[in-house]
Formats: C-alpha cells, structure tokens, sequence
C-alpha cells in the first residue's frame, strides 16, 4: 500500500530533521518505506503499517506546526500515546517548567501522569529505572512550586548508602561530604536555574539539601521536598521520612527498587511502601517502564535486558501496568 501526504514546507523541514535525521528515525519505527521529496511525502509498506504511519505522520504535523521542536524521540512518545489513546499534544505540550529558552515538559505518556500526579497529589512515588525523568521532572516540579510561592522553600534528600558511618571521615564541611552522593540533584536544578541563583538559595536556606539521616525529628512545614534514590532506604527510615511531612507540604519519592545498594539481608523500604500506603487518598504511584527511558538508544536496551533477567530471577519487581 503507498500513501502520499502533502505537508506544509515548514512542517517538511521539520520532519525531515538535521541530515534527514527525523526521516531515518521514522522510517526505523514504523517498519516501513519513507520517502520526502519536496514536501510531498510518501509511506510504502504493508497496509495496516501504512496505515498506522499516516497516523503518527499527521500527528508530528500537527505538533509541528504548533512550533513544538521535533526530535528522533518525539516519534517514540507520539506512538506510545497514540496507542494509549491519548492525545499527544496534552502530553508534549504540557511544559512543567520555563526558565529562558530552557523548556522542560514530558516525553511519555507515564511521565505525563507522574507530573499530574505531583500537582495534585500531596505524596508520589516515581518508581522505575533509570533515564525515565523521575528526578528530572521532580526537581521541576519544585522549583515551579517555589516560583508562585506555593512553598517556602526546596528540601532535596538521599540516603548516603555507600559512605555509612564513614561519612565523618570525608575531608570538608557537610556540603563537601554528601556532594558525591546529591550530585544528580545539584545538576538538576542548574540545568533549570543560574548557578549564582542556586548559590544563593543554599545560602538562605531556600534551598536545602542534606543527608537522610539528618531529617530525623524534624517536621517540614511549606516545603517542597524531594528524597531521591529512596530504594536505598529501610522500612524505618521510609516510615520516618514520610512522617516529616507538615502542613502546606507536598513529597516527592523516587527510586529504582532493581537498584538496591543496602545489604542483601535488608529490606528496601520502597520495596515494601506500595502494600502499605496503596490506597490511601493523597498518595499516588507512578510506575515507569523501559518504554520511558529518555536516554540514548543503548540505554534502553541495556535496560530492557536487565529487567528480563530480573522478572526471571523475582516476578515481583516486573513494573505494574497503569490502567
């Protein structure tokens, strides 16, 4: 079956992508023959793979020419909503955060919803691999609560795992010591704001950042707090984070429970928090696949691999579908 399309010249341009880039990328993922000349485009393949092309086809267009910058990974995220009968533009378009021509939005469907989820949920989970925007769209997600005032300030924590008790022996203030292990945070939240303007938050306590270890015995009132790598925590610390949580304050819990870096006779505390708090109103779950993973290529695959081999090993931890 041949299918013509006839697009607008700038659309064209834009399908087309860099060294035709765009083209080679949807020719890859919709299993059929692609051809641009002009601005006339041509779908050749078995009918119901062309049919489904033109599908996505219109719907790139339709995305280009309400100026959203196409990309090899715009056609994943297209498709994947497309087969969950979602809109693609309420997703791609939703953008989180602006800061400058820096533009952060969702590229999955799964990503769509944890940012719902975060707007109008007082605790969410993010669970899944890496490279899904857990921590990402999270760190987002606070400084947009910080910029309309909705909180007072940005709590960004992790369990210092692999430093243990050993963490006093590190050279430097307590900045210089959990540096390593909060990294992922700090880079995150100067793709988003001028370094200057971190430094500047740190300094007043706008923004803190601090160990898990340290949030015992406190309770945060008007705070946008974000604990990350939360696989590594045990019951009792999960139980003792969560219960920090004051008024005017919204949670945020990422993790990975197939990367565990505690002992193996102890049990993660993100491993267990979904039989206990499933259910209960004002907490959400959100769970990401390999299908989410905005990385390069390699990455998804590396992923795919180990979680196969993981489900083989304990059928538990094969990520819930979403209805």
């Amino acid at each position: 079956m041949r299918i013509q399309i006839e697009l607008d010249n700038t659309v064209a341009t834009e399908l087309a992508g860099s060294g035709d880039a765009m083209l080679r990328a949807l020719q890859d993922h919709l299993g059929c023959a692609i051809f641009l000349r002009g601005n006339l485009l041509t779908l050749d393949g078995d009918a119901d793979v062309v049919e489904a092309g033109q599908t996505v086809v219109r719907e790139l267009c339709v995305l280009a020419a309400q100026g959203h910058d196409l990309v090899p990974g715009t056609i994943d995220a297209v498709s994947a909503a497309l087969d969950r009968q979602v809109d693609p533009a309420a997703v791609l378009e939703d953008v989180v955060w602006s800061h400058r021509s820096k533009k952060v939005a969702p590229k999955t469907v799964n990503q769509k919803y944890y940012v719902d989820s975060i707007r109008h949920n007082t605790v969410t989970f993010g669970i899944g691999p890496a490279g899904t925007g857990k921590t990402f769209l999270a760190v987002a997600s606070a400084a947009v609560a910080l910029h309309r005032r909705e909180v007072n300030r940005i709590i960004l924590t992790r369990p210092a795992v692999e430093a243990g008790e050993r963490l006093g022996f590190l050279p430097g203030d307590l900045m210089a010591k959990v540096d390593p292990y909060l990294r992922p945070l700090f880079d995150a939240l100067n793709s988003m704001l001028e370094p200057e303007r971190v430094a500047q938050h740190l300094e007043r306590g706008v923004i803190e950042v601090a160990p898990l270890a340290f949030m015992r015995g406190r309770t945060l009132d008007d705070s946008f707090i974000i604990l990350d790598e939360a696989q590594n925590t045990t019951p009792e610390q999960m139980k003792m984070f969560l219960t920090r949580l004051g008024f005017g304050s919204r949670m945020v819990i990422t993790g990975d429970v197939t990367q565990v870096d505690l002992p193996k006779e102890q049990q993660s505390g993100l491993a267990v928090i979904s039989e206990i708090l499933e259910g209960v109103d004002g907490v959400d779950f959100v769970r990401f696949g390999e299908e989410d993973v905005i990385r390069h290529k390699l990455v998804r695959r590396i992923v795919a691999a180990y979680t196969e081999h993981d489900q083989r090993q304990a059928p538990e931890l094969r990520p819930a579908k979403r209805a």
